[in-house]
């Protein structure tokens, strides 16, 4: 199963410069909406970076594809994913689908000022979401009340690495059962270091870290029973330099 991890473009939080000013479930900001549609040109119709070079890695056949292919398309319920995939879905013809368990590490929640521990807050709504994005599919896991249960304050890592396990083990299912992909999720990058580590087998471990830029693509290759192909990690092709960020 080909398998692209992307994450969301730039949030008003990436882009302070005080994260004081944090905000529990930031938009993106006029360059993270440039970034989201440009990827979203990219993914739907502009050469693919490694398919014209042949399905096989060791295939030196040139031709040339044009967009991805992607069938499956899913985020998280946070805003800067939602606005991201967003912008794909409409390029491809693909509706997204939320996937709550793909979300950013420590759920929704901001710092107390006064430093005593941090308040949760419980994201967007399915109303909400239907309203913004009527072409996003909520997902089961979005409620009338929100998906992040507020009482849960902020998730720590451990939990976190879990969750990465979690969506990792759904993955290979999809993969054994032969679903039709390709698939993409549009997620965050914390989450993201944790997934690839997840794939890799390689949960739990603090000296390894895969970053990504926003709007950076990775592709991995499911093979079951067991085998992962890791084909490329954090290309923005798409991205002039005056978008990356």
């Amino acid at each position: 199963m080909e398998l692209y991890i992307i994450r969301h473009a730039q949030s008003s939080n990436n882009a302070l410069a005080d994260p004081t000013d944090r905000v529990a479930d930031p938009p993106l900001t006029d360059l993270g909406r440039r970034q989201a549609a440009r990827l979203a040109t990219h993914l739907a119709s502009e050469p693919h970076p490694e398919q014209r070079h042949g399905q096989d890695p060791e295939d030196t056949h040139v031709e040339t594809v044009r967009g991805y292919g992607i069938r499956r398309l899913y985020c998280s319920a946070m805003h800067r994913s939602l606005e991201t995939a967003n912008a794909i879905g409409e390029a491809t013809g693909i509706a997204p689908e939320v996937w709550v368990d793909i979300h950013e590490s420590g759920g929704i929640y901001l710092a107390r000022r006064d430093g005593r521990g941090v308040v949760g807050y419980p994201g967007k709504t399915r109303s909400q979401i239907v309203e913004e994005f009527p072409a996003v599919v909520p997902g089961d896991g979005v409620k009338d009340d929100g998906w992040w249960d507020p009482a849960r304050g902020e998730e720590d890592w451990p939990t976190c690495q879990g969750r990465a396990v979690r969506v990792a083990g759904r993955l290979w299912q999809w993969a054994h059962d032969g679903v039709d992909g390709p698939v993409a999720i549009v997620s965050h990058g914390e989450f993201i270091n944790a997934l690839i580590k997840a794939l890799l087998s390689r949960i739990p471990t603090s000296d390894l870290a895969f970053y990504h830029f926003n709007t950076a693509i990775t592709r991995i290759d499911l093979e079951p029973p067991v085998r992962v192909l890791v084909r490329y990690m954090n290309r923005v092709p798409h991205l002039s330099r005056e978008l990356l960020s």
